[in-house]
């Protein structure tokens, strides 16, 4: 009995310590999928990402036993289709309890349940038994004294709130009010989170144009086209950030403050149909890193700067199984092989001066078709202004073709390409540069992006620079190697 205690002491420590250290990226694990991998493979995923915090769907009794003894913090779903019967009978959310909690904890770190997934947008006819489900459950910890480090909540769509912006104006849609009231009054008694899937990808798409797609992937927007709220004058950088404001000002119409906003979903699909031109892997690159920095750098919205945004990223996997628009299967960031749709870092994104680690398996090259000289500009750029890492094209090294223009070229352009990408960078060079999913890699020559480097991704990499660079400004001066490289192409070209 001592031992059990002592245990449910440390997870509470431990659940204490790390909601005190700031914000956190975790991530969505659905399973909608014909070839999903074993438990144990998804706990190794995570533990070589380091990723310390998963919400699951469903109580899946294998995950839960896989994640015993590691620590990371776990959100388990009650899905839809058992709200009903959770709702109408406390011995029945009792037995949920006693059989998909208490039964893992406390060597599973469970911490929160969430109770459906989108309920009154989804399945309003169900509405009417969240809060008394919600309830149920929370008794039924108490009753297992497990009360103390596990919530209950359940995430809500944005389409909850019928219109979103300007934040300030925004209410919840008053026909839940019944509804919301209790819920919300629920949160805030037990010290919960309202949860929310904060997706910019399909506020983007249902604007039509209203805001540039810079504003829903986190990237800078044009000084003419800042968007503010008129009634607060709080500029938005972000959609993400509005539309977490937009959910605390509605609480507050309801005279609710003070409850924090934990965000359950929010990501970007790397794939889409012919009329979802915007679900590629370059705008997921974008928005996930650009999220996870953002998140981590604790910075909150502009209503709430000191209140973190705990988030989770949807998801892990690509769902096959999942019915909908084509985009609908492709929101995850890894294969169910294992292998990473395109790669992130949870950990380390905060850091402002590291680069992103790029796209794994795309390419940027010079187009073959393109004339000599206007590569040769491109080339110039790229290793000077651009902050390309150019080492590995110097003579004697791995890259070196001093008769090959755009061999080299493609090198530097690829390499700044991985680099900038999440910020912005493109793979244009005047129209001299195209990108291809065909490793360009031959021999000791590693580009970035490839299966076997991580020369941009921060983890060090033969092809590093021997020197400290701002990887912006040019690189301090260009060694005697690169001077040479140059000149031969001149002579090549000329």
């Amino acid at each position: 009995m001592l031992l059990l205690l002592w245990k449910r002491c440390i997870l509470l420590l431990i659940f204490i310590s790390s909601h005190a250290s700031g914000s956190f990226v975790g991530i969505n694990i659905g399973t909608d999928i014909s070839n999903l991998p074993s438990a144990s493979s998804i706990v190794s995923i995570l533990k070589a990402q380091k990723i310390q915090h998963v919400r699951l769907f469903e109580a899946d009794h294998q995950i839960l036993a896989a994640l015993r003894d590691t620590g990371i913090e776990v959100m388990v779903g009650v899905p839809n289709d058992q709200l009903l019967q959770i709702g109408e009978s406390q011995s029945a959310a009792a037995n949920w309890i006693n059989q998909n909690i208490a039964a893992y904890v406390p060597g599973t770190n469970i911490t929160y349940v969430a109770v459906g997934n989108e309920v009154l947008t989804s399945i309003p006819n169900a509405g009417l038994v969240l809060v008394p489900a919600m309830q149920f459950l929370h008794s039924a910890l108490v009753a297992a004294n497990l009360n103390s480090q596990i919530k209950v909540s359940s995430p809500q769509s944005m389409d909850l709130i019928p219109k979103s912006f300007p934040p300030s104006t925004a209410t919840f849609n008053s026909s839940w009010n019944s509804v919301i009231y209790p819920f919300l009054q629920f949160l805030k008694n037990t010290g919960s989170s309202f949860m929310l899937n904060a997706q910019p990808y399909y506020g983007y798409i249902k604007g039509n144009g209203i805001f540039p797609i810079e504003y829903a992937l986190f990237r800078s927007l044009n000084p003419d086209n800042q968007i503010v709220d008129p009634n607060t004058l709080l500029s938005y950088t972000n959609m993400f950030d509005a539309m977490v404001d937009a959910s605390y000002y509605s609480m507050q119409a309801l005279n609710f403050s003070g409850i924090p906003v934990t965000v359950t979903a929010s990501g970007w699909p790397s794939s889409g149909g012919n009329d979802e031109r915007d679900a590629n892997i370059d705008n997921a690159l974008v928005y996930n890193t650009n999220l996870i920095r953002h998140v981590l750098n604790n910075s909150g919205t502009p209503s709430q700067p000191k209140m973190a945004v705990d988030t989770y990223i949807h998801e892990l996997f690509n769902e096959d199984l999942r019915p909908g628009p084509r985009s609908e299967k492709y929101w995850g960031l890894f294969f169910p092989n294992g292998t990473d749709v395109y790669s992130l870092d949870f950990a380390n994104e905060a850091s402002s001066s590291r680069t992103s680690p790029g796209l794994t398996g795309v390419f940027c090259i010079a187009n073959s078709s393109a004339d000599s000289r206007d590569l040769k500009k491109g080339l110039d750029w790229a290793c000077g202004p651009g902050g390309a890492n150019c080492s590995a094209i110097q003579s004697g090294q791995s890259c070196y073709e001093p008769n090959n223009i755009a061999a080299v070229a493609s090198y530097a352009f690829n390499d700044y390409y991985h680099k900038t990408q999440a910020s912005g960078g493109t793979c244009n060079f005047d129209n001299t540069a195209v990108t291809t999913s065909n490793d360009p890699s031959h021999g000791s020559c590693i580009f970035a992006g490839s299966t076997g480097s991580n020369s941009s991704s921060g983890k060090g990499s033969a092809f590093e620079p021997k020197s400290p660079g701002n990887g912006i400004a040019r690189a301090q001066a260009f060694s005697s190697g690169y001077q040479a490289l140059v000149m031969l192409l001149a002579l090549f070209i000329l």
